[in-house]
This record gives C-alpha cells, structure tokens and sequence, in this order.
C-alpha cells in the first residue's frame, strides 16, 4: 500500500482500493480518481472538496443523510459502528472536536459529532484520529484495533499540539506515527522534526514527517 499526504489532514490510501480521507488542502484540486471518500467532520478544512467526487462517501450519519439528500451515494455511520465499503473496513472511533457542515451559499447546520477511523486494507490497519484533543480512552484503540499506522494531529489551537500527541501515539501503540493537521495555516505552525525527534528518542515508534504530496510505501 502507498500513503501520499496530500496536505492537512487529507490523505491518500493506495492499495487494493484508492480512498482519500477528509479531502482538503488549501490549493485544491485533489486527485478524484478514488473508490471511497472518508469523512471525519463538517469543518470546511476536512469536507473541503467532497461534493466533486462520484465515490462513496463514508461519514458521520447527519452528514451522509444530507449527502443523500444532494443526490451523493453516502454510507452513514456513527462512533463505534462498523462498516464495509467495496471490501475496506471502517470502524468510527471518538474524537474530542466540533463539527459544523459548512456548504458554500448555505448558512450551515449541526454535523454530527467528530469522529476518527480505524481503516483496514490489504492487512493494514490505519488509525486516522481526525481532529482531536488527547483523551485516555485511545488506549482502546490499541487495545481493540491494534493499528501499525496512526495519522495523529499536532498544530494545536484547534486540536491537540506537539506535546499531547506524543502521549497519544504511546496510548495508540502503532509502530509508525505520521504528523498532520499542522503548518497549514498561521496558528497551527508546528515543529514536526522536534516531535520526531523527540518521540523516537523516547520510544520505539518511528516517525514520518511527509511534505505534502509525498508518498511511502508500507
């Protein structure tokens, strides 16, 4: 499988099936040629170009009922539940965030709660946290999911920063972390090197910083 971050917190899952999470990054145009769509909120900066896409969209069930209501194919979903989407599982974990659908010309309406994914492929088991503060209970994650891969926020301000993602990716157990959600903007510029450097000192985890559009093959 290869993972390409795109930017944000959009990235690209390619394997037996293309998916592309949260599909944002600030110059647009991201790749459509996709088999799913996965959504982990309303937030502009995650739902970003999703009406574009003819793929089905996984997501929070008051997002993917308005989706239907658009005309989109959306599974709706919601935290703790299961679904199979053309052989890919997700699983909808928590996450402490807002979550406000915002659609251009439109005033916007409650979203549902944020969520993140537990996404498995080709023998991958990937932990995309969304936007989130820390919270003790991604220990179950570990505990239940065992992901080797886990997609973790560090821009602080609208999720957690540098030093509570360090404790998440301990509570979360994968063996490799890729930082997101940071630099995008002016309040959420973040060292990713520091938060390399500082949890491979610490633990066994290794850490990906990517640029955006690089890709790694696992």
């Amino acid at each position: 499988m290869k993972i390409t971050w795109l930017g944000h917190a959009c990235f690209l899952l390619d394997g037996s099936k293309r998916v592309i999470l949260d599909p944002f990054i600030p110059e647009g145009n991201v790749p459509k040629d996709v088999d799913i769509v996965a959504l982990t909120h309303g937030h502009g900066d995650h739902f970003g170009e999703t009406l574009s896409f003819s793929a089905p969209v996984v997501a929070m069930n008051e997002i993917a009922r308005w989706l239907q209501d658009q005309g989109r194919e959306a599974v709706g979903m919601n935290i703790g539940g299961t679904v199979e989407v053309a052989g890919v599982q997700f699983t909808m974990t928590p996450a402490l965030h807002s979550s406000w659908l915002e659609v251009t010309g439109e005033h916007g309406f409650y979203g549902g709660v944020a969520a993140g994914f537990v996404i498995r492929m080709d023998d991958h088991v990937i932990y995309h946290a969304g936007d989130t503060g820390l919270f003790s209970d991604m220990k179950l994650i570990r505990e239940l999911y065992h992901p080797n891969i886990a997609m973790l926020p560090i821009g602080g301000k609208y999720t957690m920063g540098p030093k509570e993602a360090l404790m998440a990716a301990e509570f979360v157990g994968a063996e490799m972390v890729i930082p997101m959600h940071y630099n995008t903007f002016p309040p959420i510029e973040q060292d990713a090197e520091a938060f390399k450097k500082t949890l491979e000192r610490t633990t066994d985890i290794r850490v990906h910083v990517l640029m955006p559009g690089e890709t790694i093959e696992i």
